[in-house]
């Protein structure tokens, strides 16, 4: 049975800049093509659209996917919150500090060179509302309600969270709320409302590598490159202390290294810690000891969603009222929620320890997906109680912000199941390695056979990235691309095991020979294979990455270097070619990868010439390129948040360059396989992105970096009075008289005919005092101080 869709051409219907005033409708059945004149309400929904291939089992296994009215609820508070802020702001923000006034104003310019988001400045809007103005409007029941939902899940801590789509620029607000909370300290040292010491914890190092940008004495900070500060309140930021960390340094350190028999003589049976490891005291000063002595400071949580309680099981032992559903989790859904739990159980430890000893002033969290997964022991897919703004993913899609996610809805399969690429686990998991076998050492050379229906979606979105490569290539070689790097294709598997063997079949492979020798076996995907002429590429088109391992900061498996060995070795070779003189053995193996997995699509850099990433599990959050079209999904999707999650690696726009006419983004799209995901059923076929406007940057050359003249942002000149003072001594001498016998103050004039007048001196009997004592004091220096002296 066919059934009829929605298609819809352009889904952008708001300018990035202004509040949103238009939406699409949502149905029963979806997404409909009728277009409302209103803002979206925030709402909680799983907005898919209905492939027109329905059937029992495979339908029922991922039911979470339906789109009903049923499961359509409003977002009561953060709707109230909304409404409060927006007449608020309609009022002229009334009840707020000069200085939040004046950066309210700055941010709010209309010339501003780099215009901020809407959704950058309501998230702030709404922060400052509750901080400042709220109680004043007379809406105290905010603070209390959040506190209730705080009191019920993070007890002693007092969080608030904004949720912002991947791709909205939810550092830019880091660093806003930095600017707010250090300007208005600076200006009133006694208001307790606001810090200048800042806590920003993240989920792993190269979210941390890439938040430096929030320390205002980095070259490339925030708050000069976007003007986030007016220039004559810059000096103000170097106040403000600020640490940069990911969650894995609030881990209790081993303090003092014995031998494991020594701790198991020493310590009593099933304590691993005792006087070896930190307290969490000790862990606190380590991980706060840049900030001094400075105590009640602000937390930002970016990627907040892996800081939560894991709600605990009623007494009564029923596990379906909280939504616990651990025990009922099999396999690697089970492993990967028991390490998520055990990964926020330590992030939210180090925020309580952090509260007991130095106090804690705010809590900011940050999120695009700000909910809770299944065996959290919340009902899966709950929002954090304690959400105050919200700008999601259909905002940001209807705003242009972000690229518009793309999934089959439709196939020529004879089955009348879902697309089969769509929910390509289902038709593959049986055929893949699991888990647990032999080791890849074990395993020696495996030539890389994949299930048919995984070759078959690897070939077909890799001819789609074709047609957008050569259109890239094109474009590129006219100068009229919008980057200089290629278009990027993505793939994320649930192992080192399969990841292997699809990276083999992609990039190519050595197959072992009878004599012993092994020779290059070429990709099956040209775009992405990294042999050429039976020899491997110089710089390699694919790589294969573990961002687990890499992000936790504690070294990779053997197993994972033994697979990535090759390639390792290759960007080591790069990396002295490059910079000459250096040490490449200087870098870790895990240093040199995350360089790589860090600058695709990033010119200049190592990973500029990447095409193809395969990741083992889920890929990096905070991974910022831009240039993602493609993206392959070969593991099991459990929840609509892990789907958001691995799409919003291709959601970063490649363009912000705005249509003259009509005030928008161009659409710009991602193509997405084995993902049960997508919000807006979009029918274009994307367009190029017009070139940004030419920005000529002039910069010293290297070896003459120390003789590079700067020119300050001149807003205004004052003068600088001398500290020295100049007494006078006045006697009888010193008076002058005058009188009209000196300077006439009445003059008649006349014509031969006509009438008289009268001309006097009146105007200059309005002339105050000081402006007298001014001018008299001008004649003075200039007639008697200014001499040059004889050298």
């Amino acid at each position: 049975m066919v059934t009829t869709r929605t298609t819809i051409e352009n889904p952008i219907l708001n300018s990035p800049y202004d509040a949103p005033t238009r939406c699409f409708r949502f149905d029963g059945d979806g997404i409909t093509d009728e277009i409302l004149d209103q803002r979206r309400a925030s709402e909680f929904f799983v907005a898919v659209p209905a492939p027109r291939k329905k059937s029992g089992k495979q339908q029922q296994e991922i039911d979470f996917l339906d789109v009903s009215t049923e499961r359509v609820e409003p977002n009561q508070l953060i709707n109230r919150i909304r409404s409060q802020v927006d007449r608020w702001r309609d009022f002229g923000y009334p009840g707020i500090t000069p200085t939040t006034r004046a950066l309210l104003h700055h941010w709010r310019d209309p010339d501003r060179e780099r215009r901020l988001f809407f959704c950058q400045l309501e998230a702030l809007e709404t922060a400052i509302y509750l901080t400042e103005a709220a109680a004043k409007s007379n809406d105290v029941w905010i603070e209390n309600a959040v506190r209730e939902a705080n009191d019920e899940a993070n007890p002693g801590l007092y969080r608030i969270a904004h949720k912002m789509a991947t791709g909205t620029g939810k550092t830019v607000v880091m660093a806003m709320l930095i600017a707010w909370h250090t300007l208005n300290k600076v200006s009133d040292p006694k208001d307790r409302r606001f810090g200048d010491a800042f806590l920003v914890v993240c989920p792993g190092i190269t979210i941390r590598d890439r938040l430096r940008v929030l320390l205002p004495s980095d070259p490339n900070n925030y708050y000069r490159e976007l003007d986030l500060v007016p220039a004559d309140r810059f000096a103000d930021l170097g106040a403000a202390k600020v640490v940069i960390t990911n969650f894995h340094a609030f881990k209790q350190r081993e303090r003092l290294s014995a031998p494991k028999t020594t701790k198991q003589v020493l310590l009593p049976k099933g304590d691993t810690a005792g006087v070896f490891t930190e307290t969490p005291d000790q862990m606190v000063r380590r991980v706060l000891r840049d900030l001094g002595t400075k105590r009640q400071i602000v937390v930002l949580n970016d990627e907040a969603h892996h800081c939560y309680r894991r709600k605990p099981a009623p007494d009564d032992g029923d596990m379906t009222t909280t939504g616990d559903d651990l025990a009922e989790l099999k396999g690697e859904d089970k492993t990967e929620a028991k390490k998520r739990d055990e990964e926020a159980r330590i992030w939210l430890s180090g925020l309580e320890a952090i509260q007991r000893k130095v106090g804690v002033r705010a809590i900011h969290d940050l999120s695009a997906t700000p909910f809770f997964l299944k065996g959290s022991g919340w009902p899966e897919g709950t929002l954090f109680p304690w959400v105050v703004s919200d700008f999601g993913l259909i905002d940001a899609i209807e705003a242009g912000l972000v690229k518009i996610p793309r999934v089959p809805v439709d196939d020529d399969a004879a089955s009348p199941d879902l697309p089969t690429f769509r929910n390509l686990w289902f038709h593959i998991r049986d055929d893949l390695p699991k888990r647990g076998r032999k080791t890849l050492q074990d395993e020696g050379a495996i030539e890389p056979k994949l299930p048919a229906a995984l070759q078959g979606a690897l070939h077909s979105l890799y001819g789609n990235y074709e047609q957008s490569f050569i259109r890239w290539r094109a474009l590129n070689e006219l100068g009229q691309s919008v980057t200089s790097t290629p278009p990027v294709f993505i793939v994320v598997c649930n192992n080192t095991m399969v990841s292997k063997l699809v990276v083999d079949y992609i990039a190519g492979w050595e197959k072992p020979q009878p004599n012993g020798e092994t020779i290059v076996v070429p990709g099956a995907l040209p775009l992405f294979s990294n042999e050429r002429g039976g020899q491997w590429r110089d710089r390699a088109y694919s790589i294969l990455i573990d961002s687990t391992q890499l992000e936790s900061g504690e070294g990779m498996s053997d197993a994972f270097k033994a697979v990535a060995g090759r390639e390792i070795q290759e960007f080591k070779a790069e990396y002295m070619a490059r910079f000459p003189g250096r040490d490449a053995e200087q870098l870790t193996d895990e240093d040199l990868l995350r360089e790589v997995m860090n600058t695709v699509g990033k010119p200049g850099k190592l990973g500029e010439a990447i095409r193809c990433v395969v990741s083992v599990s889920m890929l990096t959050e905070g991974w910022d390129a831009n240039t993602v079209t493609h993206i392959l999904g070969v593991r099991a999707f459990g929840t609509q948040l892990l789907c958001e999650q691995v799409v919003g690696r291709g959601l970063r726009r490649r363009s912000y360059v705005v249509d003259d006419d009509t005030g928008h983004f161009l659409p710009e799209y991602a193509e997405v396989y084995g993902i049960p995901f997508s919000f807006i059923p979009a029918a274009g076929q994307g367009q190029d992105p017009p070139k940004p406007k030419a920005v000529h940057r002039v910069r010293a050359l290297p070896e003459r970096i120390d003789t590079e003249i700067t020119f300050p942002h001149v807003i205004g000149y004052r003068y600088e009075i001398p500290d020295e003072r100049l007494d006078a001594e006045f006697g009888p001498d010193s008076q002058l008289v005058l009188s009209a016998e000196d300077v006439p103050t009445q003059t008649e004039v006349s014509g031969v005919v006509g009438e008289i007048e009268i001309h006097t001196l009146d105007d200059l009997r309005r002339v105050r005092p000081q402006q007298i004592a001014f001018t008299i004091a001008k004649e003075l220096l200039d007639r008697y101080f200014r001499t040059i002296p004889n050298e």
